[in-house]
């Protein structure tokens, strides 16, 4: 419970003049990050270490947050309100926020030794990549995903040979269309990224992966961005309603009084769209946690904030306002090949989603627009 969500809650009750006992238990082994960076500017070496943490030390101590790192919880007891953490320790509480966030899809790969595989989630695994990457020329990454494919620009700014194998016709097509998918593709391969679409990894056989067409790739070692997967274990243990992630209302609140949840868990009503959707993405998690915060104090704010992210790729971004999981039309205002475009993403319609490409103020019209527009 130590990322966005956590330490925007966390910050928020603070600032809303919370003055109780205030416990944030953590599973990582390094206090809250700035996760996105991870995969963009630390793994590209542009930023240093100092610059991850989202907070220094004595926040915490002036705060008086109690940040319990390296604490995984194996147990809620909501009946008697505590927490059990893996070590045998336990906590009472008299509110409860859940932010476990999302853990990497894992596949096994024949032939594949440990010490060739490497997942990105945590500041220790960006770390563990920067080392390996020190003392490699070339990589693979599996999944045309957004975290794939800024894991790929951040290794080719380290100077290595990078392959991206991906079963998909066109990167992130499914999310932001084909029109970008090729643009973002194309922006790849002109900082020399190789790309084997429509092909999986079917082996490894000493440094060659062998592709499902047959084809072999050399690599010194794999990174896998093929999704990752709400992490329930918590809440089913402990009976929570449950629908692809934990069941919020517009308080966040869950099934049980006093337990709430934000973040990449949390399924709430989006009264944009309509929908019951769970978004995975950082500015959300923390705007969550900010919300449950105030909610937890008996303020009953809605949440209704329009979904945002954006994706970094070298110097060009793709900026995304709104949700979108499916459409069945696709507006472009301008020229996606040149990098200058807007693409609204509707249904019967309604716009859904907003992207821009090198327009940034017009992306924040478009967020701004989104808010106004209710169900």
């Amino acid at each position: 419970m130590g990322g966005a969500a956590g330490l925007a809650a966390a910050d928020m009750l603070r600032r809303e003049g919370y003055t109780g006992d205030l416990t944030m238990l953590s599973a990582d082994d390094s206090a809250p990050c700035d996760r996105p960076n991870l995969s963009k500017d630390f793994l590209a070496g542009t930023a240093q270490d100092d610059w991850i943490p989202l907070r220094s030390p004595d926040y915490y101590t002036e705060q008086k947050i109690d940040l319990v790192l390296n604490a995984r919880v194996s147990a809620l007891d909501l009946e008697r309100k505590r927490v059990q953490v893996a070590s045998g320790a336990a906590y009472a509480f008299e509110a409860l926020l859940l932010a476990t966030g999302a853990e990497p899809v894992r596949l096994q790969i024949p032939g594949a030794a440990e010490s060739q595989i490497y997942y990105l989630r945590t500041f220790a695994d960006s770390k563990a990549i920067v080392a390996k990457a020190q003392s490699s020329q070339r990589a693979i990454v599996i999944g045309a995903s957004f975290i794939g494919l800024e894991v790929a620009a951040s290794l080719r700014e380290r100077g290595l040979e990078v392959h991206v194998v991906a079963p998909d016709k066109q990167p992130l097509a499914r999310v932001m269309g084909p029109e970008i998918g090729r643009f973002i593709r194309n922006v790849h391969e002109g900082h020399g990224v190789v790309f084997h679409l429509e092909r999986t990894v079917e082996r490894v056989d000493g440094r060659k992966a062998i592709l499902s067409d047959g084809t072999s790739v050399e690599a010194d070692f794999l990174v896998l961005g093929v999704g990752v997967r709400p992490v329930l274990g918590l809440a089913e243990q402990a009976g929570l309603a449950l629908d692809r992630g934990i069941s919020v209302d517009e308080y966040l609140q869950t099934s049980a009084p006093n337990v709430y949840a934000a973040g990449d868990i949390a399924r709430w009503p989006d009264p944009h769209s309509g929908e019951r959707i769970r978004v995975e993405h950082w500015v959300v998690a923390e705007r969550q946690g900010q919300a449950a915060a105030r909610n937890i104090l008996g303020q009953r704010s809605r949440f209704d904030a329009v979904p945002f992210f954006w994706s970094q790729h070298y110097d060009m971004a793709v900026h995304y306002a709104g949700h979108a999981e499916s459409w069945d039309a696709l507006a472009i205002d301008g020229s996606v090949d040149a990098g200058d475009c807007t693409v609204t993403f509707k249904r019967a319609q309604r716009t859904l989603a907003v992207a821009t490409i090198d327009r940034d103020l017009e992306n924040l019209r478009a967020e701004a627009t989104l808010e106004q527009q209710l169900v």
